[in-house]
């Protein structure tokens, strides 16, 4: 029963709780218990608040008798990334120089629309420092792995996340996506991961105007982001640059389907590094599948050019402000390749800056072309599979790069484009490769289109039966510890 309560999609909790067959206090011990069972090994979360959470689920609880549950995710085990301020909690980055003694006064909006929704904060999951790269590790809490192979990563920078969502440790998981750290580890676990159109999801505090990082969930399910797409993009008079609020249902017309719909498949975007053959077959698989549906597939070539270079000037500069002003003895308690990188980026003219920007805006001009002859682009969301846990790049990509660029993500390429273009993705998983490692399918669509993602992505869900993974305690018993609904004291 552990196993069944933690792995329900958020939608089926809900309604079991308004039927009062579940309670909110029985799902949320149900996955604290798996957290205190899987975390130590495969380090998901860098702090759980178990009082808080139970707290928590026993006020839902008490809503859900009364009828009177505060929203759409009343009750539902959620995990917030370690880069998200939540009320009461510190916010550490992954990283030795920030303190635990730093408590946050205000939740970051999208915090607060899923507390207003009633969502159960379990904890805060884990990151590399300062979330730069796309593996989880930092000199904070350490490695961070696959619950497919613990051997591996799982991705990052919102690995923890991903953990929490695969292992049946968070029903709804948040993340950041600033060059593709929500889509790569939901793909390297066999996830839905969606970063909306940028501005679809008020932020608080403010980015440099470099403007990259997107904030959304990994979930299990399509359905369960369409969820929380509708509760996080609710506005906060914090962000006065987000996009105006549209009161979309992304629930309503999820399953329209993609007959009539003109998809182009492209699997060489840009700079990306080479896709493995094994992965290339699988995705190629998954849009033979959508064609069946009635799409109008086309195989097309990049629709974007020359995007590495730029990429580095961005995402070196990006970085500086994260050493600025610090000692020898602090750069060395830090992540030796974030520092080497925002070095880098020390170096930079504004010569340097304006040209990678020119760049970034002939990216946004030729998507705008290519979205005048298609709806949908669909990539491989990675080109390679999870590889190990303690590398920052898979082997081949490292020796097909100079050393100067392995301090970079280098099997990023088909996704850190659209953190610059502002276009919403979201990855599906679509089959396992030959190791039986999920492999994800990136949808993405023209600005504020984010729902056509969703539908495209709910299509592939529909047309395979991808079994996620389900870790299971060392020994599984129906709980007795509180009998559904039990009234509280």
């Amino acid at each position: 029963m552990t196993q069944e309560l933690a792995y329900m999609p958020a939608h089926e909790l809900t309604r079991l709780y308004r039927l009062k067959t579940v309670s909110p206090v029985e799902v949320v011990q149900s996955v604290l218990q798996r957290i205190d069972m899987f975390n130590p090994r495969y380090n998901a979360y860098r702090m759980v608040d178990h009082e808080g959470a139970l707290q928590a689920a026993r006020s839902s609880e008490a809503r859900w008798m009364r009828a009177q549950p505060l929203g759409l995710l009343d009750g539902v085990p959620t995990s917030i990334k370690d880069s998200h301020h939540v009320k009461g909690w510190s916010t550490l980055h992954g990283s030795r120089l920030t303190r635990t003694a730093d408590i946050e006064p205000l939740d970051s909006p999208h915090v607060a629309r899923l507390r207003d929704h009633g969502a159960v904060f379990l904890g805060k999951t884990n990151l590399c420092e300062q979330g730069w790269k796309c593996v989880t590790d930092s000199p904070l809490t350490g490695i961070s792995r696959n619950p497919w192979n613990p051997d591996l990563t799982p991705g990052g920078s919102s690995g923890g996340a991903a953990i929490a969502a695969a292992a049946g440790m968070g029903t709804i998981n948040m993340g950041g996506d600033g060059g593709g750290s929500i889509r790569l580890p939901a793909s390297f676990c066999g996830l839905v991961g969606m970063k909306a159109t940028y501005g679809r999801v008020p932020r608080y505090p403010q980015e440099s105007l470099i403007a990259c990082a997107h904030f959304g969930p990994l979930t299990r399910s399509v359905a369960e982001t369409a969820l929380v797409m509708n509760v996080i993009t609710r506005p906060d008079h914090r962000d006065v640059t987000a996009l105006p609020f549209d009161d979309r249902d992304y629930l309503q017309g999820l399953n329209a389907g993609v007959k009539g719909m003109r998809i182009g498949y492209c699997d060489t975007l840009g700079d990306s590094f080479p896709v493995d053959k094994d992965i290339e077959a699988t995705v190629r698989s998954a849009v033979n599948r959508l064609a069946d549906a009635g799409a109008l597939v086309k195989h097309v070539s990049s629709p974007i050019r020359d995007t590495f270079e730029a990429y580095k000037t961005l995402n070196s500069a990006y970085q500086v402000p994260k050493i600025h002003g610090r000692g020898e003895d602090e750069l060395d308690l830090m992540d030796a390749t974030l520092v080497a990188n925002a070095h880098r980026g020390e170096g930079l003219s504004a010569y340097d800056l304006l040209r990678a920007g020119y760049a970034r805006a002939s990216w946004i001009e030729q998507m705008a072309e290519f979205f005048q002859s298609f709806d949908i682009l669909v990539t491989p969301t990675s080109p390679v599979s999870p590889f190990e846990a303690e590398s920052n790049n898979p082997r081949t990509c490292e020796d097909a790069h100079e050393l100067e660029d392995r301090v970079y993500c280098l099997f990023n390429g088909f996704l850190y484009p659209f953190n610059y273009t502002h276009h919403p993705a979201v990855t599906v998983p679509c089959g396992l490769d030959g190791r039986g490692l999920p492999v994800g399918l990136q949808i993405v669509t023209r600005h504020k289109a984010d729902h056509l993602a969703l539908i495209v992505a709910r299509a592939v869900e529909n047309s395979l039966s991808f079994q996620g993974l389900k870790l299971a305690l060392p020994k599984e018993e129906t709980s007795t510890a509180r009998p559904a609904f039990a009234q509280s004291a």
